[in-house]
């Protein structure tokens, strides 16, 4: 471990620079996160949750795993680093760093307009008012480009954010990006999916943009549409493009749009939390994740594991190489993990607003000791993030929906910052 990557973790914890000679020495001769260890223990059990899954790794090091639990309350199965979790959001920094290595051969470009590879969104409209009337639009005034669809500038909605009557015609559509249950939960629930990624995307263009794309910043379809994107370009399926690209040289043989029955025995289970208790939704052994998905979803699509994610981290770290091969090419990593918003946005204020830009599908940190890392969370209560400066790579795996509605995730962060605390407190 370097000065500047021990300077980095002594800031976050608040330590002295005397102090971070002291605490490399206990890097090399005490656990690496016991804090997190307890944190995980801590939140598992009766009436908590079934099992969790971290990890914390230096660069250039295997993670140390911190498992404690079960697949499900009623899956004994232990959990670890190689059970199955749905990763949701976490799908779209690996959707965008697809589109980066195309970029990266030249065969697409960063500031490209969309509709030269989809006429169907040459002549959008926008809605004059965000979320407002459906009816009362004006013409877009610019066009939809790559930038725009990887980092949620687009103008494009998603079901999942949108309200009123746009986002009742998204449904209508089947412009809906994301499974959940077999089960039809109020809340949860928002339509039935389109069936394949070109009828989505020809749908998609149907719909009002919800601002003028290149203006600000809001969660969006855009890396689902980007699937398609690749399909075209590519001349492969988008899941088969994935596969060839990233999972197959990465050696990632967990992570699937849809898990094989042979793999059900190691797919957590998923939960609701209702008046703080989590209720299963999506058991492993029945779950939705083993039917075939309306369309592979590149916002939100991917079932993957512990294991096989960190590679995809590590992977970043290392400037798009993996055990001495080059996966992607290092321009593509710089470029999808570099600031890619459109000059004057700022992410707002929840996000990390001008403390943070945006790269290919990860919020990127700007400032102070956020500088550098890349990375997103997913809406089941998973999150993966990579210092791209000093190689640090971190990552939760829980099961439950919303993430919001319970404490695990921000303890979390506090844990890891304690842990640095900790080292030096025993090598003293």
């Amino acid at each position: 471990m370097d000065r500047r990557m021990l300077l980095r973790l002594g800031a976050a914890a608040g330590l002295s620079a005397a102090a971070l000679p002291v605490l490399g020495r206990a890097t090399r001769s005490h656990e690496l996160a016991p804090n997190v260890r307890a944190l995980i223990e801590r939140w598992v059990g009766p009436g908590k949750f079934p099992g969790l899954v971290a990890s914390l790794a230096l660069p250039g090091r295997d993670p140390e795993w911190i498992a404690r639990g079960t697949d499900g309350f009623t899956d004994f199965d232990a959990v670890g680093p190689d059970s199955l979790f749905r990763i949701y959001s976490m799908t779209k920094p690996i959707t965008g760093m697809a589109a980066m290595q195309l970029i990266a051969e030249g065969k697409l470009a960063l500031d490209q307009p969309l509709h030269d590879i989809l006429p169907a969104f040459r002549n959008m409209q926008v809605q004059d008012t965000y979320d407002g009337s459906i009816t009362a639009l004006h013409p877009a005034p610019r066009w939809i480009t790559i930038r725009n669809l990887v980092t949620h500038t687009s103008g494009l909605g998603y079901v999942i954010i949108q309200q009123g009557p746009i986002r009742d015609l998204m449904q209508d559509k089947g412009v809906v990006p994301g499974v959940i249950s077999r089960i039809k939960l109020p809340g949860l629930f928002r339509g039935d999916p389109v069936k394949g990624l070109d009828t989505f995307a020809d749908r998609l263009a149907e719909v009002p943009l919800v601002y003028d794309p290149g203006t600000r910043w809001s969660y969006s379809a855009g890396l689902d549409l980007m699937g398609r994107v690749i399909e075209v370009v590519s001349g492969k399926s988008f899941p088969q493009y994935l596969q060839d690209t990233i999972f197959g040289p990465l050696g990632m043989t967990s992570t699937w749009f849809q898990v094989p029955q042979r793999e059900a025995h190691r797919l957590t289970t998923n939960h609701a939390v209702i008046a703080d208790r989590l209720v299963p939704i999506d058991p492993g052994e029945t779950s939705i994740f083993l039917d075939p998905p309306p369309f592979p979803m590149g916002g939100a699509g991917l079932v993957s594991s512990p294991r096989d994610y960190d590679r995809f981290l590590r992977m970043l770290a290392q400037g798009g190489t993996f055990g001495g091969k080059r996966v992607l090419d290092e321009r593509a990593v710089r470029m999808g993990t570099s600031n890619l918003l459109p000059e004057g946005i700022v992410l707002p204020t929840m996000f990390g607003g001008a403390d943070s830009g945006f790269g290919a599908g990860g919020r990127l940190g700007l400032k102070g000791q956020e500088q550098g890392v890349f990375g997103w969370a997913g809406a089941a209560g998973t999150v993966g993030m990579v210092d791209m400066i000093h190689g640090l790579r971190s990552q939760i795996f829980a099961q439950f929906m919303p993430p919001t509605a319970l404490d695990l995730l921000p303890e979390f962060q506090v844990a890891l910052k304690q842990d640095v605390m900790a080292l030096m407190t025993k090598a003293q």
